[in-house]
């Protein structure tokens, strides 16, 4: 039995952050009913990544989509919005991602909700906070990253701003939406009282950032300065970063410079015997051991350097990561299968629970798909 077994969470969200969340508290057992336009249904249904559709829904639908229930309702009907509040009374969870106001005028608000279901737990998502001048502005992935600062951590020195090439920001969110739920549902197994959950996509990918930004509230508000080259971490010194060899790539972690001279051969780094010199003088040392690492190829360094424990790794790609022995043993991946019969492949839940893998075998719903069933259910 998976321990979120028995909760119904009504799911008002679209998109990604919301959804993200609902389908990892999907994968710890609990029921998930997606609320969805008709006819349309969620703007992810057709938000394509690389023009991959499947079974003509785009892939990030069915990625985040999996496990879950779909009901047709239309939110400004007045028929259809008592439905969803007779299911909500149901509900142990309800969740929304709108701007902030919109579920007000939709007559959905936890102020309303609470009357309605007094042990609800509600949670929200919403871009900024519901307060303060960007509060009514998009919240979209891409743009949250460029006004938090993330921006400027990754690259090198000369590459400008550099997003990071995924939904970082509606990913961390719904999974800080998940933490909220979770510590009100065990508040609630406590003292039966329900909570509303508030987390913003800006605290976030700030939340994300508490290493760098405490060490920038520390040292005087110095600008942020990344390495000329070999970049991996703009407030760690050398030799943190990512080398090009003879035939690939080595990431190399934190090591002690004179320790990489002495077992990579490579004399100019047994100058720099200062610890302090390890970041002052970063952008020489990397430059040195990079022209050093490129002279032979990625398997030679890594036995010499996992054989003295210094941390360093291949640089993979899909392919080759899928390949490895590593990989393969932790069995990521699932496959599962909608109602039509039409089934794909996808990662799993990543969470084992008394040696026990989280999966399911339970494919995206189709639009409206159980809402005639839920309907009769509940009797709405």
């Amino acid at each position: 039995m998976k321990p979120l077994e028995g909760l119904l969470i009504v799911d008002l969200s679209q998109f990604l952050s919301g959804p993200s969340a609902s389908l990892k508290l999907a994968d710890l057992g609990a029921r998930v009913i997606k609320i969805e336009r008709p006819i349309q249904g969620d703007i992810c249904r057709s938000l394509y990544v690389s023009n991959v559709k499947m079974n003509g829904v785009s892939s990030i639908f069915h990625a985040i989509n999996r496990n879950k229930e779909s009901f047709c309702a239309d939110l400004k009907n007045e028929k259809d919005r008592v439905r969803i509040l007779k299911l909500i009374e149901n509900a142990d969870v309800v969740m929304h991602n709108f701007r902030p106001g919109v579920i007000d005028r939709l007559g959905l608000s936890y102020n309303l909700i609470s009357k309605v279901n007094p042990n609800i737990v509600y949670g929200e998502v919403s871009g900024y906070g519901i307060e303060g001048p960007w509060k009514n502005k998009p919240g979209q992935d891409l743009l949250i990253q460029a006004l938090s600062g993330l921006t400027w951590l990754s690259g090198n020195k000369t590459d400008g701003p550099v997003p990071m090439g995924l939904a970082v920001v509606d990913i961390l969110a719904g999974a800080h939406l998940v933490q909220g739920i979770l510590a009100a549902l065990v508040r609630k197994g406590i003292n039966g009282k329900g909570a509303k959950i508030e987390v913003s996509m800006l605290e976030s990918i700030i939340d994300f950032q508490f290493e760098t930004l405490t060490t920038f509230y520390m040292d005087g508000g110095k600008p942020t300065e990344r390495t000329a080259h070999n970049n991996a971490h703009a407030y760690l010194g050398a030799p943190y970063g990512v080398y090009k060899t003879k035939n690939g790539y080595l990431a190399v972690a934190m090591a002690k410079i004179p320790q990489l001279g002495e077992l990579l051969g490579c004399v100019e780094l047994l100058a720099f015997q200062e610890v302090p010199s390890w970041f002052e003088e970063r952008d020489k040392i990397k430059h040195l051991l990079a022209d050093h690492l490129a002279t032979d190829r990625t398997e030679k360094w890594l036995a010499i350097l996992e054989s003295a424990d210094i941390w360093c790794a291949d640089v993979l790609d899909w392919k080759k990561l899928l390949k490895s022995e590593g990989y393969k043993v932790l069995e990521m991946e699932q496959e599962v299968q909608m109602s039509d019969g039409y089934s794909f492949k996808t990662t799993r839940c990543p969470i084992k629970i008394d040696g026990e893998l989280l999966t399911s075998r339970k494919g995206t719903p189709a639009l409206g798909e159980h809402t005639a069933a839920i309907i009769e259910e509940f009797n709405l």
